[in-house]
């Protein structure tokens, strides 16, 4: 008697895959048996494990090109950012096409899987998007006003996942992500964000400087922490369908305090002493955000999903120094 053959697992196509987040999910999706396309500009190596892993150059502004990057998709987790991260959205004409077009083309070109059931669509918001933060902890509910031309093209892209999914075309779920950090899961997709780059600093024997007295919270998750909390979506989409959700850990962290963890564990690192963490003037471009506290609560998407943060701060800062002095000593 033959084998019956094994269907095959579900088609999931990450956009952005070769970036910061974006590498993070595609190695945690290749943990799982499903066929897997990871689309980026630029080429990389698949992730490894049992995953079918296809890997895709694209440059998804092209509209024919981004339908067939997606052809056939059962989910489409979309983590593309215009180059330069937030600042591009300030002075780049190209921002909002990367930001804000591609999800407009994504939606029309997305086509329903068998037996007509529409893909599913995962969209890496920000929780900047709310702008100025009304209250602590924000829990979703909030009214946006988002004040930078990043916040906006965000929430942009976001509203049209919405009306698409209220529309029937697709399954739009939004993750608005925290202040994310941690160490890089692909060359050449490093964090740029401010744990990183204070890391760096500590790691060169500079001071680390704060545009404030250090008392101003962030909400940090690592970046393994947050490729789960796309994969609990991807596993629970039901109830997450149509909504954006939160993404945090719900700690409140002072910089002064991250950054003093920063000088420490750098030191034990490399046997210096720790550097200064210095208060300084800010620019003036520094937007109102910056001065403003975010502590998020979470707990809507966990008990949709079950997924929780599971890397303490600790840990995630020690993981992000090391991995930074081991690429500065392969530089050298």
């Amino acid at each position: 008697m033959e084998d019956t053959p094994k269907a095959p697992g579900p088609l999931i196509t990450v956009l952005g895959a070769s970036g910061f987040v974006g590498s993070a999910v595609t190695r945690a999706l290749a943990r799982r048996p499903v066929r897997l396309r990871a689309v980026a500009r630029r080429p990389s190596p698949p992730a490894p494990g049992p995953a079918e892993t296809t890997v895709v150059t694209a440059d998804l502004t092209d509209r024919a090109a981004l339908a067939e990057a997606v052809a056939g998709s059962d989910a489409v987790v979309h983590l593309l950012l215009a180059d330069g991260g937030w600042r591009a959205a300030e002075t780049e004409p190209g921002a909002e096409r990367v930001n804000v077009g591609v999800m407009r083309d994504l939606v029309d070109v997305l086509r329903p899987g068998p037996g007509g059931t529409p893909p599913l669509v995962l969209y890496g918001g920000a929780a900047s998007q709310v702008g100025v933060a009304p209250r602590e902890p924000l829990d979703g509910s909030e009214p946006d006003r988002p004040g930078t031309a990043y916040d906006l093209q965000k929430l942009t892209a976001e509203q049209i996942l919405k009306k698409a999914t209220a529309e029937g075309r697709v399954r739009g779920v939004s993750l608005r992500l925290p202040t994310v950090f941690g160490e890089s899961a692909a060359p050449g997709a490093g964090d740029r964000g401010v744990v990183s780059a204070m890391a760096r600093r500590a790691l060169a024997g500079l001071p680390l400087t704060m545009w404030h007295d250090g008392t101003v919270r962030r909400d940090l998750v690592h970046v393994d922490d947050v490729a789960a909390a796309f994969t609990a979506a991807l596993d629970h989409p039901g109830p997450l369908v149509g909504g954006h959700w939160l993404i945090g850990a719900g700690r409140g962290d002072r910089l002064g305090d991250v950054f003093r963890l920063l000088a420490e564990t750098t030191s034990r690192l490399t046997g210096r002493p720790p550097v200064a963490v210095e208060a300084v003037e800010p620019p003036s471009h520094a937007p109102a955000t910056d001065f403003r506290s975010v502590t998020i609560d979470s707990s809507p998407f966990r008990a949709a999903t079950g997924w929780h943060p599971l890397i303490p701060l600790p840990e995630g800062v020690r993981r992000t120094v090391a991995a930074l002095a081991r690429q500065q000593d392969e530089v050298r």
